[in-house]
């Protein structure tokens, strides 16, 4: 199992743990706070990713898991974004995590072309569903040859997932 994978099964599990169980860290300083966007428009548009391109809604038949909490999903992501980073072949994206509540996922191509297309993004996504499903967490709590990353978001508590190749496409995914 690549040092990607293994590093998803371990966030995985990590975040099933009850919250309390977790350090919570006390904040030194309120971060810098993006402009709010009006009613109904996304306030990451123009500064992580140009307006989507294509969108749709995933329904997905799990629950989420209760206890699961913002501080979670950082520390998934961060695992997530750091196992890419570790990884011993250059990994083309970025991930991390937005949202006043961390439920909304964001992957960037770093690279010109490589996620330039709809069905590029999605075979990102496809990638991520087969490295989820190598983790104990999600073979526990679902069949995992049915289930998908959108339904391992689901289950952290994501609301949405946007990738993008940078420059001029973004596809965004809402999960209910």
């Amino acid at each position: 199992m690549n040092r990607f994978a293994a590093c998803l099964a371990a966030v995985v599990a990590f975040s099933a743990l009850p919250a309390l169980a977790q350090p919570q860290p006390k904040p030194v300083s309120a971060p810098a706070k993006h402009a709010a966007a009006p009613a109904g428009e996304d306030r990451y548009v123009g500064y992580y990713y140009p307006k989507p391109t294509s969108t749709e809604e995933y329904k997905s038949p799990m629950d989420t898991i209760a206890g699961v909490d913002r501080a979670q999903r950082v520390q998934f992501v961060t695992v997530v974004s750091q196992g890419t980073i570790q990884s011993a072949y250059r990994v083309p994206y970025a991930v991390f995590v937005k949202g006043e509540k961390a439920d909304k996922m964001i992957i960037v191509g770093l690279q010109p072309g490589e996620l330039g297309t709809v069905y590029r993004m999605r075979a990102v996504l496809a990638n991520m569903t087969t490295m989820s499903r190598l983790s104990p967490f999600f073979q526990e709590r679902t069949v995992a040859e049915d289930a998908n990353f959108f339904d391992l978001l689901k289950m952290l508590g994501f609301q949405q997932i946007t990738i993008t190749d940078g420059d001029k496409v973004a596809h965004q995914v809402t999960i209910k």
